[in-house]
């Protein structure tokens, strides 16, 4: 996508009406160890913090859009006094704190819940073993989950899409949902990626989507931040689109609608988006 630096997104920014920012939560809202209170290095810092009260207070609803679980997300928006939530990319929405799956293309006849029919289907299996030793569960926070398979590796999406076609399970595919901070040296030499097995169909835009029409709002009201691949996708649903600074990277990866890059990481690009958003207010610091 072309990146627009955010002090040069006047005009991309023209015609928006905010009333809600989809925001990724994992490098995004939150710094390292998934600190609200910390930046990506471990250092304190209020501005996320501080951004979500300027938000609150200039109507502009944030609405976290994850790879997290249902569970998880219910106690983040409890702690930070927020309604609704997006989980696990799409596949599980939280509306009111009611939780409607999004199947896609899953099979409704091979368990409860989407997550379980990737496992008993075998679309699972497949993928663990075709890339065996470049792919893994993401432990421990594989756990609990409803929509999605969550691993960790260093592989091609695209190839791993290919074989999951060539053996019949053309219903689900494979999304990069961003890198991660740790060594996985055991996966390979390059840079190990939080990765979703999901069902084709279903993605934060869908969902995204599915939220704003059920809220009676148009794409220009909306605008989304992130830090990866899998948060841009939204950018079909929304009237703005932005990264954050340490997310630039994605903004290579597809190309498409124009995205907004901040010129601060984490927490502090998310401040610097509310910002923009919330009438040019600054956050004090």
């Amino acid at each position: 996508m072309p990146a627009i630096p955010l002090a040069e997104a006047g005009r991309a920014l023209d015609g928006l009406d905010p009333l809600v920012l989809f925001s990724d939560v994992d490098g995004t809202l939150v710094g390292r160890g998934g600190s609200l209170l910390s930046d990506l290095d471990g250092e304190p810092s209020l501005d996320a913090a501080r951004a979500l009260v300027a938000a609150r207070r200039a109507g502009l609803e944030v609405v976290l859009v994850s790879g997290r679980t249902r569970s998880q997300l219910f106690e983040a928006c409890r702690l930070l006094g927020l309604r609704d939530a997006i989980g696990e990319l799409g596949t599980v929405l939280i509306h009111d704190r009611e939780v409607e799956l999004q199947w896609g293309a899953a099979p409704r006849d091979l368990g409860p819940t989407p997550a379980d029919a990737l496992d008993s289907s075998g679309a699972l299996g497949t993928v663990l073993d075709e890339f065996a030793g470049r792919i893994e569960p993401h432990a421990p926070w594989h756990q609990g989950r409803e929509g999605t398979a969550l691993l960790r590796g260093q592989v091609d999406v695209a190839e791993v899409d290919a074989v999951l076609a060539a053996k019949g399970y053309g219903w689900a595919r494979l999304k990069d949902n961003g890198r991660l901070r740790g060594p996985y040296p055991h996966l390979g030499d390059g840079e190990t990626h939080a990765l979703h097995l999901l069902p084709d169909g279903v993605s934060k835009a869908t969902t995204a989507a599915a939220y704003l029409a059920r809220r009676r709002h148009q794409p220009r009201t909306a605008a989304a931040v992130g830090d990866g691949p899998a948060d841009l996708e939204i950018a079909e649903a929304v009237g703005a689109t932005f990264l954050v600074a340490n997310g630039a990277w994605a903004a290579g990866v597809d190309a498409g609608r124009e995205v907004i890059v901040t010129p601060s990481s984490a927490g502090s690009g998310f401040a610097e988006v509310v910002t923009a958003l919330a009438g040019g207010t600054k956050i004090e610091r």
